[in-house]
């Protein structure tokens, strides 16, 4: 049986974890997965995907939320601070480096040749997320329509995440007995995972928990409110970014795609902040650095910082921006977390939960293909419904090259994460340095 990690042993993965987040969210929960659930065996297959449930549900990055909900799990409030802020930092520090280069001296190449090489690597261990995640949560024939309806949707029909996830849920509690196999995990030889254990030996321990977690959400409510109350009245560019970012925190429902075009919209017709082009490069960079892709966010900030009065202020909004997008994630959380705990021991909830998770493998499916599409592709086209189609003239050779290499290094040498990321992104680099 495993022991409970202490929480000094946890903060280094969750570190770990915050630097080595590249690629998105399916990428993400995937390193997490790897993390603590097959290597360390801190959490169960089924208490990981049942947090990873009520996180797709909510507003905002469902990677880092996660990330909030399994350090509060397993060391309180102080480790879900800690595995949220080390899921964010590590990215935000990268990306504000980056928006300094960008905004002094535009497209770097080297710096573009790196994270070629490193987007090539995450579109595999996408994959590996996507095949993973489906051979533990997929246990029969409705689940596993559940999932192709959820990609259909998606991907053709271009529905509302929150419509497919929000239906998943209702054909969960409609049926739960469809879903009893799946979605849980086999139990693994050598006893249970490290926090169920715990948890059976203090059945009490998430009762006792809950009175801190909600105080925590509130003041988490209250430190997100504070800054908008006292900027509005104020008014000028930094009442624009925290009203504007505010609203995007609880209508972010499927993490930045979602409302990635409402942004640009608005950050680029309606406030100015930036041009197009510029958005397109914020969006380039978030995808490539560690941490959540609305990161991009943290970008749009600081170019509106930049435009109204140089470094100081692009720094100040560029915090100010992160501010305002992450404290309501840890609310969330903190006031949710303790009551969807309960949800273990309702059947027809813990089906709609269960369904939830059919359907993610379908958003991760999604996911996959959107990601890995604008990695081989260097164009894409208006199709029927929906989609949106690779222009086939424009496959990028290296692309497909790097990709293969990440793929027969990760499935078929079985290489970590950390050589494989360092060996594509070494990769990029070096075709950087011999274009012309």
């Amino acid at each position: 049986m495993s022991a409970l990690p202490s929480f000094n042993e946890a903060l280094r993965v969750w570190a770990r974890i915050g630097c080595l987040s590249f690629g998105g969210p399916a990428a993400q929960i995937a390193m997490m997965q790897r993390e603590v659930v097959d290597e360390r065996h801190w959490v169960s297959d089924r208490r990981f995907l049942h947090a990873l449930n009520f996180c797709m549900l909510l507003p905002g990055p469902e990677a880092m939320q996660l990330a909030t909900y399994l350090g509060w799990l397993m060391h309180g409030v102080k480790g879900g601070v800690a595995a949220g802020l080390l899921f964010v930092l590590p990215g935000a520090l990268v990306m504000l480096a980056l928006s300094f280069i960008y905004a002094l001296l535009g497209d770097v190449p080297l710096i573009a040749g790196l994270f070629f090489g490193l987007k090539c690597a995450v579109l595999i261990l996408v994959l590996e997320a996507l095949l993973r995640v489906a051979r533990r949560a997929l246990k029969g024939a409705l689940p596993w329509a559940l999932a192709a309806a959820a990609f259909l949707a998606l991907f053709v029909l271009g529905l509302p995440f929150p419509v497919v996830v929000l239906g998943a849920a209702a054909i969960g509690y409609a049926v739960p007995g469809a879903f009893a196999a799946g979605g849980h995990g086999k139990p693994r030889e050598g006893g249970p995972a490290a926090l169920d254990a715990a948890l059976a030996a203090d059945p009490g321990r998430i009762a006792a928990m809950a009175p801190l977690a909600r105080r925590a959400g509130l003041v988490a409510l209250a430190l997100w409110v504070w800054p908008v109350a006292l900027l509005m009245p104020v008014g000028g560019v930094f009442a624009d970014i925290a009203w504007f970012f505010s609203k995007m925190a609880v209508v972010t429902f499927g993490g930045a795609y979602a409302v990635l075009a409402y942004v640009a919209q608005e950050a680029v017709e309606h406030y100015r902040w930036l041009s197009a082009p510029e958005m397109l490069a914020g969006l380039g960079l978030a995808e490539t650095t560690p941490g959540p892709l609305i990161l991009v966010l943290q970008f749009v900030g600081f170019l509106a910082g930049w435009r109204d009065g140089g470094a100081w202020a692009a720094v100040g909004g560029a915090t100010l921006t992160l501010w305002v997008t992450f404290l309501p994630c840890f609310a969330w959380i903190f006031l949710g977390a303790p009551y969807v705990e309960k949800l273990h021991d309702m059947p027809r909830l813990k089906g709609a939960l269960a369904g939830v998770t059919a359907a993610v493998v379908g958003v991760i499916a999604n996911l996959a293909l959107w990601f890995g599409l604008r990695v081989l592709f260097a164009r894409m086209v208006d199709g029927p419904l929906a989609l949106a189609l690779p222009d086939l003239s424009s496959l990028q050779p290296m692309a497909l090259l790097l990709s293969l290499l990440a793929g027969l290094c990760l499935f078929r040498f079985k290489l970590g994460v950390v050589p494989v990321l360092a060996l594509t992104a070494g990769a990029g680099l070096g075709l950087a340095l011999i274009a012309p």
